[in-house]
């Protein structure tokens, strides 16, 4: 993403999936709490975007830090990709669970976080992962044991969605000094 640093474009792509997590697994919850987290996840992302924008302001004219998204990270996303299609179609099909599609879903996502923390050598993408995998098997558990589909989309679909906009706003903020030549190789990995 031209003009944003690793922990910007990170937060920036955290923050859409998480306001997607919420958008789309909160409609079985009371009217109140859906548009409540609807809301709350959009003015999360108006926040995020501001904060990135208001930095590349506080920035303008100094240099990224260089880091992109390499070969590595596409062999991730394209490894995250395959695992959500199998598994969903698997869990459409053959098992009959459409609705633990939500919680493969956070399995996914979760386990592909740890990927991320040694590709981008961040630490506390496992603390994320093992968040989001830990949403996920709860939540599979919880359809194994024919629990209601709100309760199923909270825990594996709108607590992962709360974390990622939690995360992007917390990797936006961790490094919000100014770069400078002095301080570009510290603190600026992708969040």
């Amino acid at each position: 993403m031209p003009g944003l640093r690793g922990d910007e474009a990170g937060s920036l792509i955290a923050v859409f999936f998480g306001l997607i997590y919420v958008q789309v697994n909160t409609r079985a919850l009371p009217a109140a709490a859906e548009w409540s987290l609807r809301v709350l996840a959009s003015v999360a992302l108006l926040a995020v975007v501001a904060a990135i924008y208001r930095r590349r302001d506080q920035r303008r004219g100094e240099p990224t830090d260089g880091r992109g998204f390499g070969r590595a990270y596409w062999l991730v996303v394209l490894a995250e990709a395959v695992a959500l299609f199998v598994g969903l179609q698997v869990l459409a099909g053959p098992l009959d669970r459409p609705q633990a599609g939500v919680t493969w879903v956070s399995l996914v996502v979760g386990v592909h976080f740890f990927a991320l923390a040694v590709v981008f050598e961040e630490p506390f993408f496992h603390l994320l992962g093992a968040a989001i995998t830990t949403c996920g098997a709860v939540g599979l558990v919880l359809v194994i044991a024919d629990v209601g589909e709100a309760v199923v989309d909270t825990v594996s679909g709108v607590v992962p969605g709360l974390l990622l906009l939690g995360f992007a706003w917390w990797g936006v903020q961790r490094n919000s000094r100014p770069v400078s030549p002095a301080n570009t190789s510290a603190g600026t990995r992708s969040a």
